[in-house]
This record gives C-alpha cells, sequence and structure tokens, in this order.
C-alpha cells in the first residue's frame, strides 16, 4: 500500500484522509496551525461559543457517504443533525418581512405571495425551474466527477435563454436574471442574497449562480449540535480510529518532486517527507503559485464574522437564520440564532453570529464595518444593542492567518468562461492531488466533503475513475 501524505486538516483534506486509509494506504497529515477544522472553527469566551466559518450544513448526504464508507457509526450517531425551519427569515429595506420554510417549494412560493404580493411566488417558481435546468445540465461534471482534461463545456452558460418575442435572448449574469425574470427589487434582493453568501457578486456572477438558491430551497438547511465545529470534531475522530497520523503546528513548505512526479514534501523546519502521494488541501494560491501554478477559482471575496455575547434569553419566536438585507449604508448580513444551550452559559444568555461578505482588495476600517453590522443586525434581535455584553470581530485578515487566503472560495459555477471552474483535482504534476474548497467542485462543507471524495477515488482506481454513482 502507499505512503500518502495530506497537506492541511480541513475537512476536504480529512474527507480524503479517512477514506485513503480505509483502502489500507499508510496517510499522515501535516497541519500548520495547532488543530484541525480549517475555516470550520469555533471561538470561546466566557462560556461563550461561536461557529467562525460555516453555520449551517447543505446536502447531509455528502457526509452520510463518508461515515457509511469509512466506519460502522453512521453519520447520525456521531453528531445531531437538526433541520431548520423556517430556513430564514428575510428582512427586505423597505420592512417587508418574508419566513422561507425547509425545503418546501410549494411553500415557499405561498410565504412569496403573502408577504410580496400575488404572482411574486409564481415568479420566484418559474426561476426556480429554469434553475433546476442548469443544475440538471452541470450536477454531475460539476460535483460527481473528475473535472475534465478539457473543461472548455463548463465555460458555456448552462442557464436557460428565456424568449423575447421571437428570440431567445441571454441572460450573462445573475444580476440580470433577477431584473429581467423576478422584476421585484425583494425578489432580486432574495436572489442577490444567495449569491452573496457563497461569494459571488450577482453583478458579475454568471447566471447559473442560479443553482444555489435551487440548491439550498430543494435539499435544506441543517444545524449540527453543538455548532459545526462538532462535524469537524467528528471527522476527525474517524480519521484517527482508521489509524490517520496528525502531525499539527508542522507547515509544508513545498513539494518535492522526483523524476516528474511529487515524491514527498519539504517542511518549513527543513525536514523532508517521502510520499507515494501527495494530497494538498491547502489554498492553491498560498502553496501553489508562480508560473505554471494551478488554475484557481478568484471571486476576490472574503467575511467578516462578528461573534455576539447577549444578556437575555432568545425570544420563543426567534429564527435560526435571519437575512437583513441592505440598507442606507449598511452591508446586507446573515444573523445567525441557534438555538442550542452548548453555546452559551445558561439560559439567561445568547449566541449570536453576525456575517457579511466583503471584497477583500478594499481597505477598510473593520471596527466601523463592524458596526454597521451589528446595527443591521439589530432589525434581526429585539434589544440587541441594550443586551449586548461583548463582541468579537473577525475580519479577512484573521481568515488568512489561519487558513492561508484572506478569500473565502465558493462552489465550482459553469459559465464565465470558466473564470469561476476550481482547480482540477489531479494536477499537473503526476502523484500531486488537490482537495477542499480551492479544487474541484470549490467551497461550502458539501463541496469540499465531495473533493475528498474524488481525490480518494482518483488514488484508489486511479485512471479507471469515472466519479461517484
Amino acid at each position: 500500500m502507499a505512503r500518502i501524505v495530506v497537506i492541511g486538516a480541513g475537512l476536504g483534506a480529512m474527507a480524503a484522509a479517512a477514506r485513503l486509509a480505509v483502502a489500507g494506504h499508510t496517510v499522515t497529515v501535516y497541519e500548520k496551525t495547532p488543530t484541525y477544522g480549517g475555516a470550520v472553527g469555533r471561538f470561546e469566551r466566557d462560556g461563550f461559543a461561536f461557529d467562525t466559518g460555516p453555520g449551517l450544513l447543505h446536502l447531509p448526504a455528502v457526509y452520510r457517504d463518508l461515515f457509511v464508507k469509512t466506519g460502522k457509526e453512521p453519520l447520525e450517531e456521531c453528531v445531531a443533525l437538526t433541520q431548520v425551519d423556517p430556513a430564514a427569515r428575510h428582512v427586505f429595506a423597505d420592512g417587508t418581512r418574508v419566513d422561507l420554510p425547509n425545503a418546501s417549494r410549494a411553500g415557499t412560493v405561498a410565504a412569496l405571495d403573502t408577504a410580496l404580493g400575488a404572482g411574486a411566488g409564481e415568479r420566484w417558481g418559474d426561476f426556480l425551474t429554469r434553475a433546476r435546468e442548469a443544475w440538471d445540465r452541470t450536477r454531475r461534471p460539476l460535483l460527481e466527477e473528475p473535472q475534465p482534461a478539457d473543461p472548455a463545456p463548463l465555460a458555456r452558460e448552462p442557464y436557460p435563454a428565456l424568449k423575447a418575442g421571437l428570440l431567445r435572448r441571454p441572460t450573462t449574469t445573475l444580476a440580470q436574471v433577477g431584473a429581467r425574470e423576478l422584476r421585484d427589487p425583494r425578489l432580486a434582493a432574495l436572489l442577490d442574497a444567495y449569491a452573496w453568501s457563497y461569494g459571488f457578486d450577482p453583478a458579475t456572477a454568471p447566471a447559473s449562480a442560479a443553482v444555489l438558491p435551487y440548491m439550498e430551497q430543494t435539499f435544506g438547511s441543517w444545524y449540527v449540535g453543538g455548532g459545526l465545529r462538532a462535524l469537524a470534531d467528528a471527522v476527525y475522530e474517524r480519521c484517527r480510529k482508521r489509524r490517520v497520523e496528525f502531525v499539527f503546528d508542522t507547515a509544508v513548505e513545498d513539494v518535492l518532486e522526483k523524476d516528474g512526479r511529487a515524491a514527498g514534501v519539504r517542511l518549513a523546519n527543513g525536514g523532508t517527507v517521502e510520499a507515494d502521494h501527495v494530497v494538498s488541501g491547502a489554498p492553491v494560491p498560498a502553496l501553489h503559485h508562480g508560473e505554471g501554478a494551478p488554475r484557481h477559482q478568484a471571486i476576490g471575496t472574503g467575511r467578516v464574522t462578528v461573534c455576539l455575547a447577549l444578556r437575555g434569553p432568545r425570544e420563543e419566536d426567534a429564527v435560526h437564520r435571519t437575512v437583513v438585507h441592505a440598507e442606507g449604508g449598511r452591508p446586507t448580513v446573515t444573523v445567525l440564532r441557534p438555538d442550542d444551550p452548548a453555546l452559551h452559559p445558561d439560559g439567561a444568555y445568547e449566541s449570536v453570529t453576525v456575517t457579511a461578505t466583503v471584497r477583500t482588495a478594499a481597505e477598510q476600517d473593520w471596527e466601523a464595518f463592524a458596526d454597521r453590522m451589528v446595527e443591521a443586525a439589530g432589525r434581526a434581535v429585539p434589544g440587541l444593542a441594550e443586551r449586548l455584553l461583548w463582541r468579537h470581530v473577525r475580519t479577512p485578515e484573521d481568515v488568512r492567518r489561519d487558513t492561508g487566503a484572506a478569500e473565502v472560495p465558493g462552489p465550482a459555477l459553469a459559465g464565465a468562461d470558466g473564470r469561476l471552474l476550481p482547480a482540477a483535482n489531479r494536477s499537473p504534476l503526476p502523484g500531486l492531488y488537490f482537495a477542499g474548497g480551492w479544487s474541484h467542485p470549490g467551497g461550502g462543507l458539501a463541496h469540499a466533503g465531495m473533493s475528498g471524495a474524488l481525490v480518494a477515488g482518483l488514488i484508489v482506481e486511479g485512471a479507471d475513475f469515472r466519479g461517484s454513482q
């Protein structure tokens, strides 16, 4: 069996490590930080706890499959999964509010008709039908198969063009979808919010980004008891049970080459480790750069997270997730309020997380930006200003320190001339593979887990591997 070195202990890299260990390989993970999880972090203080990365899980089937394929205990025996319902409350700039149910198209259509007026739900439903066409055309090549050697077909826009009279008029950006097809600024803002939540600017994101709301509204949103960090804990423990070795506080500086293929890694402390295969979960721009570097998705956005410790209990009619849309200079923010006693000292307190997408190249006074975020969050949390004990602000530079890149990669999207396709799992250097959010099929917990499955399949089955069935 082969010796395999894995660079980084993010979710995608650990998913690959567990699968490869089950296949009989000797797997060692080198992680530059003191812990595992990558972007799935946790901040704790004074008995309060907060997720500093993703707060919800989509497509849990990806991790169910990982746990089925790597051990006896299924995912639900290792973490507590709960569907979030309503999936989200949206607070629009004009004061309109709407609660969208979890994984119910009919319920979503009815809720939009009630809140926004007759016909709004039908327009959103018709849009989801077209989004499903884009999903059906790209699901296998973008999610379930290794990226093809020639990705040119994925550079074409899969979202169907609408008829304009006798002609079909193509829609090239997601913002155009909102303006032309939804015909209501609130519906357009709803669509935009899905794009921003994955790091994409609707003004430049291709129309194929319509698959993002389709995916969430079709397959649902799930919360992991104790926070998403509990999922990282479970994947790490599964790796340990499969005898994956972890070496923390040890950065990898370079990938060694011999006879035209990857032969191991050079550590920052000067040591070298030989390997038959190397799996890199590090951000592609951080470890593999310069002339000849692999293509990678560059969206230019990151996230600011504000952790709020509040006195007073969560009100009875509070919802788990509220999206407060931009208004009066305040950014669009997502407010997460899990009803989870594990996240605060007792029932007399509450932990709230507020996130916003920002352009990483823009100069920001982060404390002032956090002020505007908290002000916006006040539309979702009654009496927030009076209840606030303290806050902790996490900026893109904090993300860079912990993960190697300030950007947060998004899922792979077709169209846009291929600009939003991440690095292929099989690198240009034989024996080196990419896993995690910077590689196919892109960022997000589910997509990272899929990348681990694809990498394991490529190593175990070789050239015969055609993807998951």
